[in-house]
């Protein structure tokens, strides 16, 4: 017999045993650090999550199960960033960074604590993996020479055009 069901037999029916509630505050990130490039990498002491009630379809557990995951990580303390990336960081964010350099990003898409804290993570990582690609600078370049030919030779079709045009309205 199942440990869950209780035995069956005269005026005896069977019964589940009481499940377990989920925690509300959910389970702590892993001790660990959380690699983002070769050269960055940010302790889950970094991160604070936080669960909250989601919004859209969840059956019955909707107003009961905290699934929806505030994922929070303070951009400007973080000893894990260099300065440039923690400015790109910054610009890139948006709205999602608070006025205290607070980066917050909520996700709620699936039904499950454990998926939603997957994705947060996931696009937290994502976007600082972004913000440490620096922006390619701008190579000043010249025409070429068929280039230029090219264009000027377009250019005297256009002007001879255009004085054909001037000439008829002159008569």
């Amino acid at each position: 017999m199942s440990e869950r069901r209780a035995a069956k037999g005269p005026g005896k029916s069977r019964t589940a045993l009481p499940r377990e509630k989920p925690e509300a505050t959910g389970e702590p990130l892993p001790a660990s650090l959380f690699r983002i490039t070769d050269e960055i990498a940010i302790g889950a002491r970094e991160i604070e999550e936080r669960f909250v009630r989601a919004s859209g379809p969840g059956g019955q557990n909707v107003n009961k199960v905290a699934t929806a995951v505030q994922l929070r990580f303070d951009v400007r303390r973080s000893p894990s960033l260099p300065e440039a990336v923690r400015a790109r960081l910054e610009r890139l964010a948006g709205k999602r960074l608070s006025k205290e350099g607070i980066l917050i990003i909520a996700a709620e898409r699936h039904r499950t604590q454990a998926q939603n804290r997957r994705e947060a993570l996931a696009r937290l990582v994502e976007l600082i993996a972004r913000a440490a690609v620096p922006p390619l600078t701008r190579k000043p370049t010249k025409p070429s020479p068929g280039a230029s030919r090219r264009r000027l030779a377009d250019k005297a079709r256009r002007s001879a055009l255009k004085r054909l045009r001037a000439a008829r309205a002159d008569e």
